[in-house]
């Protein structure tokens, strides 16, 4: 029922942001919205932007979360833009925020925990440490998540699947190369 629960006022909320903007929406708001007591928010989030980050959080890894390898790492990537598409207003809300710090964080995690999962992979048989397969997954989690905070930024005008194959293009072996040369 938990979760239930959490998905109805998470549900809620992306209501709400279809028509206020997030600062104009309040806890009373969800709730009357989700046809639930304030307590019953409260019980489950200790605001609403505890909500946003359960949402982010568990739908992010949802729409990730078997693309961790170099052969599905673009369909993972594309996920996430495809996330983003089905949830523009509530996206377009929490990033033009007073807490759009948090949407950054988010992407920024899911960025890394999509690209460890490649470089984890494509380390198997050479000798790295951990901290350099870190290293590699947090250059490219900032790339990739630089241009996806760009695109959302900028409208979200540009084709997602174009954007992924011009990422491929500039990818394609540079981690299993970075990998190699670590590993010397």
């Amino acid at each position: 029922m938990s979760q239930t629960t959490k998905k109805a006022l998470a549900a809620s909320l992306k209501n709400l942001l279809a028509h206020k903007t997030l600062d104009n929406i309040t806890v009373k708001d969800i709730a009357n919205d989700c046809e639930v007591q304030r307590q019953t928010f409260y019980y489950h989030f200790q605001d609403i932007y505890a909500l946003i980050e359960w949402i982010y959080l568990s739908e992010i890894k949802k729409a990730i979360n078997d693309k961790k390898t170099y052969a599905t790492w673009n369909q993972g990537f594309y996920q996430l833009f495809q996330y983003i598409l089905e949830n523009k207003s509530f996206v377009i809300n929490t990033y033009r925020s007073i807490k759009h710090e948090d949407l950054e964080k988010y992407i920024y995690e899911g960025s890394y925990a999509l690209l460890f999962g490649v470089v984890e992979e494509q380390s198997l048989g050479l000798p790295v440490n951990e901290h350099d397969k870190k290293f590699i997954a947090n250059f490219y989690k900032y790339s990739f998540a630089g241009i996806l905070l760009e695109w959302i930024c900028n409208g979200m005008k540009d084709d997602p699947q174009r954007i992924i194959n011009n990422i491929d293009i500039m990818i394609c072996g540079n981690i299993k190369n970075a990998l190699i040369k670590f590993s010397e």
